[in-house]
C-alpha cells in the first residue's frame, strides 16, 4: 500500500474526533433527540416505522432467530430488520426492556454514535496520509459534513451509519492493519445488524480487499481462504439472527432504474446549497442524492489544474488499487442503472431479466455510490495534503470545511427544525373515544380488513396496538412475503363473508368489507359501529357484561340510502347504483359494471310496503362458442 500509518497519540486519536462528532451532532440534529422518552421527532414518515417496529419488538417474547418480530404483522410478520428499526440496538436493548421507561427510543443515541464514529474513522482514514492533528481534524470534518449521510436524517435513520463505509475504506487502505480478521469480522457483523445496503457495500469492499491482498502475496492464499470461511460463517450467522431470511418470496421488489443516481448528482445541490441551484431530475433520482458540497467542490476546482500533471502518481495509484478501481466503477454503474439519467435526459439499455430481478433486491441503487463518494472526498483531501505545505494545506482545508458547513446548512437546518420539535412521550391520535381503551382490555389483536402492507391509516392502529400491548397486522414493512400476504388476505375475507369473527381480535374494515360484514354478521352478539370515523367490528362485545358503547352503532339499513319507488339506478362509473354493489363486481366503467366472479351481490334498500317489483336490465356475455349463459337471481 502507498499509505504510511504514523504512530498515533492515543488521547488526540480519540478526543479530537469525538469532539468533532459531538459538535456536528448537536449542530445538525440537536439535543432533544437524545431524550430517550421523547418520540415527538419520530412521529412522521419512516422514523415512525422504525420506532413502531421497536415498540412491538421490545414487548414481544424472544423468538428464534432473535430478530423475529411476530407481534408486528401477525400472519405477514417477519423481523425487526424489515421495519428498519436497527436490529443492532434493538437486540442490545431488548433484554433490559423491563428496566426501560414505558416510552423509550434509542434512535437519538444511534445518531450521536453515527456522527462520532464518522469523525473517528474519518480521522483515521486521513491519518493514513498525514500525522498532523490539524489536517486530520479538518479532513475528518469534510467527511462528517457529507451531504449524502446527513440527508438520510430525513427518514432512514439506520442509513445514517455511513461510518461503516468509511471504516471499511480505512481497513482496506491500511497497509499496517493489525488483527485483520477481528476488525473485518466485527465490521461485517455490525453492518449486517444495521442495514442490508450498508452490509452489501462493506461486504464488497472486504471481498475485494481480501482478493487483492492474496493476489499481491501480502497474505497467503491459505490465510485468505481461512478468513473467507470464518468471516463468511460469522456473517451468515449474524444475518440469520437479524432475520434476513424471514421473508421468502418478497425480498426482490421493484424500482431498480427508478431509484437511481443521476449522473449530475455530485453537483446537484437539490436544495442543499445557497449558491448552486437544483438541477431538474426524474422523480426517483432523490435516492441517488450524492451532492459533494461547496467545500469539496472548492477543493476539486482548486485541484483540477494540478491533477493533469500527476500522471505518474495516478498510474501508481491505479496499479496499487487496480481491483478497487474496478469495484468502484461497478458501484457507479449499478448506481446509475440501465436507465441512465443526465438531468432530465434519459438513456436506457436492456438487461437480462434474471439480473433485473437480482438487482431489485437493492432497488434503491443510488445508495450504492456512497463508497465512491467518500473515495472522491478522501482523494481531494489527500491531494491538498500532498500538494501544499502543512500551513497552506491547513488553511485550504479549513476554508473548505467552513464552506461545507455554512453552505449545506441550507439542507440540514430544516432537518434540525423537525428534530427540535417540542419533546413528548406520546403521539397524537384520532382515536379519542373511550371505546378504544375498553377494547384494548378485551382483545389481543387488532386486525385490518383487507390485509395489506402500508394500508391507509396503518400508523394510527399500529401505535394504538403497540401502546396497549396488542398484536396487529396494521404495519409498514420494507419487505413482505407475497405468499404469506396472499394467504392472509384470503383468510381475512372468510369472516367477512360468513360473519364468524375471531373473538380475540378487534377488526377495522374498509367501507366495502364493512358493508358485507354487517349484512353477514350477527348484530345481537357483535358490535358493528363507526368510531372516530373508522369502521369497527367488535366480536362478542354484546356478550361482555363490562363492555359499554354509546357511539354510532351501524345496522344494515344505515349503510344504504333508501330507494324510492320508480327510481332508476345506473351502474356505470358515475351511476347511483354503484354504492349498492357489494361483492363479486369489477370496477365500474363508463358503460356499466362486469360481474367478476360466479356470484355477485347487490343490496337494495327498499320498503316492501311501497315497492312490489324490481326490474333488472342486464346483458349476458354470449358468443358463437358460448351461446347460452344461465343467470340465477
Amino acid at each position: 500500500m502507498i499509505w504510511n500509518v504514523k504512530k498515533e497519540n492515543i488521547s488526540f486519536d480519540l478526543v479530537l474526533p469525538t469532539i468533532l462528532g459531538v459538535f456536528a451532532f448537536f449542530l445538525i440534529v440537536g439535543p432533544r433527540a437524545l431524550n430517550p422518552e421523547n418520540i415527538a421527532w419520530l412521529e412522521a414518515g419512516d422514523p415512525a416505522t422504525h420506532y413502531l417496529g421497536w415498540l412491538f419488538y421490545r414487548n414481544s417474547e424472544w423468538g428464534f432467530p432473535v430478530g423475529l418480530n411476530s407481534s408486528y404483522g401477525l400472519e405477514i410478520a417477519n423481523s425487526i430488520l424489515y421495519s428498519d428499526s436497527n436490529p443492532f440496538l434493538a437486540i442490545l436493548f431488548k433484554p433490559f426492556h423491563f428496566l426501560l421507561p414505558e416510552t423509550f427510543q434509542y434512535f437519538g443515541i444511534w445518531l450521536l454514535l453515527c456522527f462520532v464514529l464518522q469523525a473517528l474513522f474519518g480521522w483515521r482514514l486521513v491519518g493514513l496520509v498525514t500525522s498532523s492533528n490539524l489536517l486530520r481534524l479538518l479532513g475528518a470534518g469534510l467527511i462528517v459534513f457529507a451531504p449524502p449521510m446527513i440527508w438520510r436524517l430525513h427518514g432512514h435513520l439506520s442509513l445514517v451509519g455511513h461510518f461503516l463505509i468509511v471504516a471499511s475504506l480505512y481497513l482496506a487502505f491500511n497497509s499496517n492493519l493489525l488483527q485483520r480478521k477481528l476488525s473485518w469480522g466485527l465490521l461485517l457483523a455490525v453492518a449486517a445488524l444495521v442495514h442490508a445496503y450498508l452490509l452489501a457495500i462493506v461486504l464488497a469492499i472486504w471481498l475485494v480487499d481480501l482478493f487483492s491482498r492474496a493476489i499481491k502475496a501480502r497474505i497467503s492464499w491459505r490465510s485468505s481462504a481461512y478468513e473467507f470461511s470464518v468471516l463468511g460463517l460469522l456473517l451468515g450467522f449474524a444475518c440469520w439472527q437479524a432475520g434476513y431470511f424471514s421473508v421468502g418470496s418478497g425480498v426482490s421488489s421493484s424500482g431498480f432504474g427508478f431509484y437511481r443516481m443521476n449522473v449530475l448528482s455530485l453537483f446537484d445541490s437539490s436544495g442543499w446549497s445557497y449558491l448552486f441551484r437544483d438541477f431538474p431530475e426524474a422523480a426517483g433520482d432523490y435516492e441517488g442524492f450524492n451532492y459533494l458540497g461547496l467545500g469539496s467542490i472548492f477543493l476539486l476546482v482548486l485541484s483540477f489544474p494540478f491533477i493533469l500533471n500527476i500522471k505518474k502518481e495516478a498510474a501508481c495509484l491505479f496499479r496499487e488499487y487496480y481491483f478497487f478501481f474496478i469495484l468502484f466503477t461497478l458501484f457507479f454503474l449499478f448506481a446509475i442503472t440501465n436507465s441512465i439519467g443526465v438531468g432530465l435526459f434519459e438513456l436506457k439499455y436492456p438487461l437480462p431479466d434474471f439480473f433485473l430481478q437480482l438487482a431489485n433486491t437493492f432497488r434503491a441503487s443510488g445508495r450504492i455510490f456512497w463508497p465512491v463518494f467518500y473515495v472522491i472526498t478522501f482523494l481531494l483531501i489527500v491531494f491538498v495534503i500532498k500538494s501544499f505545505d502543512a500551513r497552506t494545506a491547513g488553511f485550504v482545508l479549513g476554508l473548505a470545511l467552513l464552506f461545507q458547513i455554512v453552505d449545506t446548512s441550507s439542507g440540514w437546518l430544516p432537518i434540525r427544525g423537525k428534530n427540535m420539535v417540542e419533546s413528548s412521550p406520546k403521539w397524537s391520535s384520532p382515536l379519542v373515544s373511550k371505546f378504544w381503551a375498553d377494547a384494548a382490555t378485551n382483545y389481543q389483536n387488532v386486525r385490518r380488513i383487507p390485509v395489506g402492507n402500508h394500508s391507509s391509516d396503518w400508523q394510527v392502529f399500529a401505535y394504538y396496538a403497540g401502546k396497549h400491548g396488542l398484536n396487529t397486522d396494521s404495519v409498514y414493512l420494507a419487505r413482505v412475503d407475497s405468499v404469506s400476504l396472499a394467504k392472509a388476505q384470503q383468510q381475512a375475507s372468510e369472516p367477512v363473508r360468513n360473519g364468524s369473527f375471531n373473538r380475540d381480535s378487534l377488526y377495522i374494515l374498509d367501507d366495502s368489507s364493512f358493508r358485507e360484514a354487517v349484512l353477514a354478521g350477527d348484530s345481537s352478539v357483535d358490535l358493528f359501529a363507526r368510531v372516530d370515523g373508522f369502521n369497527v367490528v367488535a366480536p362478542g362485545w354484546k356478550d361482555c357484561a363490562d363492555c359499554e358503547f354509546s357511539g354510532e352503532e351501524i345496522k344494515v339499513e344505515d349503510l344504504f340510502d333508501p330507494i324510492s319507488p320508480g327510481a332508476k339506478l345506473g351502474f356505470d362509473s358515475t351511476g347511483e347504483g354503484v354504492s349498492y354493489l357489494l361483492t363479486g363486481w369489477s370496477s365500474p366503467e363508463s358503460w356499466g359494471t362486469w360481474s367478476a366472479s360466479r356470484s355477485a351481490t347487490i343490496f337494495l334498500n327498499i320498503s316492501p310496503s311501497q315497492v312490489h317489483s324490481v326490474f333488472i336490465d342486464f346483458n349476458a356475455l354470449i358468443s358463437p362458442s358460448h351461446p347460452i349463459q344461465r343467470v340465477d337471481i
